[in-house]
């Protein structure tokens, strides 16, 4: 069931022309209720990360910033600004593709979802359509040195 959502995430992160490809939708109810990718360098906006944009679509969609119900779904495991992002929005369930070693807070530099200092733990999962999200990554970052 994960990888069904997150190839819809893939496909979202495939729409960003410049900008890392990130992707991330929010589904409830067995069905995507918003989809974002990242628009960083087209915004200029350091807080355009897709996992950002994605839940504030939601929120609109759904008339609250209560997002319980929904599961997100992304293509890259988020940094600490969009892992307390989904903590904020109370979502049920965060599910990620690839690891990021350098930034990543929901399980590879800290697991801050799951933090129970907060009144609101997300369960995460990990590594659901690892190489494909890892491949749409190495290939920008490729095309990006040449």
């Amino acid at each position: 069931m994960h990888e069904q959502w997150m190839r819809l995430a893939l496909t979202e992160a495939m729409k960003t022309a410049d900008d890392v490809p990130v992707g991330a939708i929010v589904v409830r109810e067995g069905a995507v209720i918003a989809a974002a990718h990242n628009e960083r360098e087209r915004t200029g906006d350091p807080l355009a990360h897709a996992e950002v944009l994605a839940l504030q679509r939601a929120a609109r969609v759904l008339g609250t910033r209560r997002l319980s119900g929904c599961a997100l779904y992304v293509t890259l495991e988020p940094c600490p600004m969009c892992a307390g992002a989904a903590i904020m929005a109370g979502i049920d369930v965060l599910v990620f593709g690839a690891y990021d070693s350098a930034y990543g807070c929901c399980g590879s530099r800290y697991l801050l979802p799951a933090d129970s200092h907060f009144n609101h733990q997300v369960p995460c999962v990990g590594g659901v359509l690892q190489e494909e999200s890892e491949q749409l990554l190495n290939s920008f970052f490729k095309t990006l040195r040449r």
